[in-house]
């Protein structure tokens, strides 16, 4: 009789030790990322969209987490747009929208962000965006060095364009 009942709380104790198993959250989780083949051809793009408008600029492609990948300067563009260019690209990433999306919020007068353009590393003017592929975020893209955020902005959207078959998944 207590072999039977020993067998019973073994098989039971097997299924409910399974079944928590198998509800439980996974303990680790899959991000796909832009490749650094592709962040140079978005890079490249950018920049050649600011060249062909006289503009001399410094581009920055970053990981999901806003490490650089790529990091692509005209040979006029001043030593400050490097720094900007990854704030930017950091900034987009962190983010997860337009560093002019972001600046917009965050400058209108009594925004409770303000502290925020405060951080290490937070770039607050346009020229960052965030590159998506099958609504996951896998990198993101910062131009310094063009007349103002939104020349900046209008590269960086050339060179999201000029990836965006690449990563349609």
């Amino acid at each position: 009789m207590r072999k039977p009942m020993i067998v019973a709380l073994s098989l039971l104790a097997a299924v409910y030790g399974t079944s928590a198993h198998a509800e439980s959250p996974a303990a680790t989780w899959t991000q796909k990322i832009i490749t650094p083949e592709i962040a140079l051809k978005a890079a490249q793009t950018a920049k050649a969209e600011c060249q062909t408008r006289g503009w001399q600029v410094a581009v920055a492609v970053t990981d999901p987490s806003g490490l650089p990948l790529v990091v692509v300067r005209d040979r006029y563009a001043g030593w400050h747009t490097l720094a900007a260019a990854e704030g930017k690209a950091r900034t987009a990433a962190s983010w997860r929208e337009s560093t002019s999306t972001v600046a917009a919020r965050v400058n209108k007068p009594g925004s409770a962000e303000q502290a925020i353009k405060n951080l290490p590393g937070v770039v607050m003017v346009g020229g960052g965006m965030p590159i998506e592929a099958a609504g996951q975020l896998v990198g993101a893209i910062g131009v310094s060095g063009a007349p103002g955020g939104d020349s900046d902005d209008i590269c960086a959207k050339a060179g999201l364009a000029g990836v965006e078959d690449d990563l349609a998944f």
